[in-house]
């Protein structure tokens, strides 16, 4: 991989923090598992859009493993990375972190890989570099 290439995934690399509410969480008064997924699908399309500054499509989720719960009340930040680069292809892993809001407590709750796919103006696939 060219010294190019590795800066271009270094600057799309995607931080998003976001408080969770009560109107996020299950009846378990935790996050639900749908709006992380959602979540992640957001952060890892900005994450390749950043880095193709192309017109990208999720065409994949991979095992999404929900490690820990995050609680209502607490910060979570979402962190988006590319992990593997095709023709017209991408990946991006999504961990998302738990902190608590009144400590310095953090552990990794959820991972997930997203794919995404380039389009050109004809809705076909087109190469990502």
């Amino acid at each position: 991989m060219t010294a190019d290439i590795q800066e271009k995934i270094k600057q799309s690399e995607t931080r998003i923090f976001k408080a969770v509410f009560p109107n996020t969480t299950n009846h378990y008064d935790t996050l639900f598992g749908g709006t992380a997924m959602q979540f992640m699908d957001e952060v890892a399309f900005i994450t390749a859009t950043r880095f193709t500054r192309k017109v990208v499509v999720t065409v994949s989720s991979d095992r999404i493993d929900f490690k820990k719960p995050i609680p209502a009340g607490t910060i979570i930040e979402l962190i988006g990375k590319i992990i593997k680069i095709g023709t017209t292809s991408l990946d991006v892993k999504v961990d998302i972190f738990v902190e608590d809001m009144y400590s310095d407590e953090r552990h990794k709750a959820i991972s997930g890989t997203f794919t995404f796919v380039a389009l050109d103006e004809n809705k076909k696939p087109c190469s990502i570099l």
